[in-house]
């Protein structure tokens, strides 16, 4: 290695996102990131097809969706948390970020109980866990047949539970990815079951050695709880107001009121917004409210609220690739 291109012993490297196309610069992402999304997904217990983004059938009106928020919004990035039991596919999200132009953030970890693989939870410990999850993050993750597709996640998510308390199999996933976010730099995003349960994920997390501002308790614009939100971003963590446009579990009027208390009450450093889109009838093709809820219906009702738009930047972009990466406000 040449004097030039030696690291300086004080400097800090720069910030950097992990894609499915391999590492990007933080600095790169100019526009507003999407941080908690479903492009390919399968979560049918029904046998009925709702709960499903599949990737034939639907990812190409999945990307064209993307390509056209890049178009009029400059979407730069998706923070896709489809884990393992979830109908992940990492090689057809590299195909859906190539076609549309926006980089796409895979993630690995377990969903809540009921979608644990048997094969993968059945008598193994927090360490031998965290070691299937540590492989993937170093080696890459396995396509939907098993074979090596060479894509690395970059987050760890959407770890869940359902409850005030995870159950035992939800409590080692979750000790499992913290210790796995210790050892590779990841960073933690969870699913808190209606908004339940996010401080005892916290505690989880953070009593295996995560830092708390290396995670995000998601689905909290599903709990009407303005303190526990507020005792989560005391405690350092993210919060997510990630199911913007689901109507059907929240009125988005409740979702900004929420919002604008959390900002109110001096945290927005703090949020994270997405539309969590998890099933086929809420892509625009199908006559659902899509990805672009965000942009072209609440982030409008946001600003109408005296949030500006530097303020919408903070929220959009520089939170999450902070909550990716860990770096701090002045470096992003």
């Amino acid at each position: 290695m040449s004097a030039s291109s030696t690291p300086h012993p004080h400097r800090r490297t720069e910030p950097q996102v992990h894609t499915v196309a391999g590492p990007l610069a933080a600095a790169a992402v100019g526009g507003p990131v999407l941080a908690h999304e479903h492009l390919v997904l399968d979560l049918d217990r029904r046998n009925d097809g709702a709960a499903v983004l599949d990737a034939q059938r639907h990812g190409p009106a999945v990307g064209r969706e993307l390509a056209a928020l890049r178009e009029e919004y400059g979407l730069s990035l998706v923070i896709e948390l489809t884990c393992r039991g979830m109908g992940r596919d990492p090689a057809a999200l590299a195909r859906i970020g190539q076609d549309s132009g926006v980089a796409v953030v895979a993630a690995t970890g377990w969903y809540y109980e009921p979608f644990h693989p048997a094969a993968d939870l059945a008598g193994a410990s927090v360490e031998q866990l965290a070691a299937t999850l540590t492989a993937e993050v170093r080696d890459g993750m396995a396509g939907p047949d098993g074979a090596p597709t060479g894509i690395r996640p970059g987050v760890l998510g959407e770890v869940g539970s359902h409850g005030e308390v995870p159950s035992e199999p939800e409590a080692r996933v979750l000790r499992a990815a913290a210790h796995t976010a210790v050892a590779t730099g990841l960073s933690v995003a969870t699913h808190a079951q209606l908004g339940h349960g996010g401080l005892a994920q916290l505690d989880l997390l953070t009593g295996a050695g995560l830092a708390p501002h290396r995670i995000c308790v998601g689905h909290q614009d599903l709990l009407t709880a303005p303190a526990v939100h507020r005792r989560l971003a005391e405690a350092g963590a993210y919060i997510a107001f990630d199911t913007v446009g689901k109507d059907s579990y929240q009125s988005d009027q409740e979702r900004l009121r929420l919002l604008l208390a959390f900002l109110e009450a001096g945290h927005a450093e703090r949020a994270l917004l997405s539309c969590d889109i998890s099933r086929h009838a809420y892509l625009r093709s199908e006559g659902g409210t899509g990805y672009g809820h965000l942009f072209h219906s609440f982030l409008p009702a946001l600003r109408a609220a005296g949030v500006d738009d530097e303020l919408i930047d903070v929220l959009t972009r520089r939170n999450p690739l902070r909550f990716l990466t860990g770096a701090s406000p002045e470096e992003i």
